[in-house]
């Protein structure tokens, strides 16, 4: 595989607005609500996505898994336990799955973006106003979630009404 592949674009896209929106899980307060929820669903696919999707990508060593990929299995299986364990009510182990997760994402990127042959830098690098606009619609996604997520939370809160009719 070589070059900007819908995979590849649906990988990078996915990891990209996972890093943004997991910095806000992680930081924002109070977490649990409702909003907490609906975006850390978001952010979970996100995840799960770019972690199962890099094992269809294998530019760094043609047609072999790379180190990266291990990475891609710690992430699956973080966020398994992660989900399970907050649905046990195991807040503490929920925490630090998802943060390992997050951070393993953040150690990810530094990867991609450590070599400079890789398509990351190199279109940085040749095309910063494009690099500058797909940041800046990473950036726009990421709150237009959050957002999204926070409508559903004053909806949900505010008493139904029912018609006199």
């Amino acid at each position: 595989m070589s070059g900007w592949t819908p995979l590849l674009v649906s990988h990078v896209l996915a990891a990209s607005v996972s890093m943004p929106l997991g910095a806000y899980q992680l930081w924002r307060r109070p977490r649990g609500d409702l909003q907490h929820r609906i975006v850390g669903r978001v952010w979970a696919g996100l995840m799960m996505w770019t972690a199962l999707s890099s094992y269809a990508i294998r530019d760094i060593r043609p047609g072999q898994l790379s180190l990266l990929h291990i990475l891609s299995t710690v992430t699956v299986v973080s966020l398994v336990i992660g989900i399970w364990a907050v649905r046990r009510g195991d807040v503490r182990t929920h925490l630090g799955a998802m943060r390992g997760s997050w951070l393993g994402s953040i150690g990810a990127f530094v990867g991609a973006v450590a070599v400079p042959d890789r398509l990351l830098p190199t279109f940085a690098v040749t095309n910063p106003a494009g690099f500058a606009a797909a940041t800046a619609t990473v950036l726009v996604v990421s709150a237009l979630i959050v957002a999204v997520a926070r409508a559903s939370v004053r909806g949900a809160d505010e008493p139904r009404r029912v018609r006199a009719g």
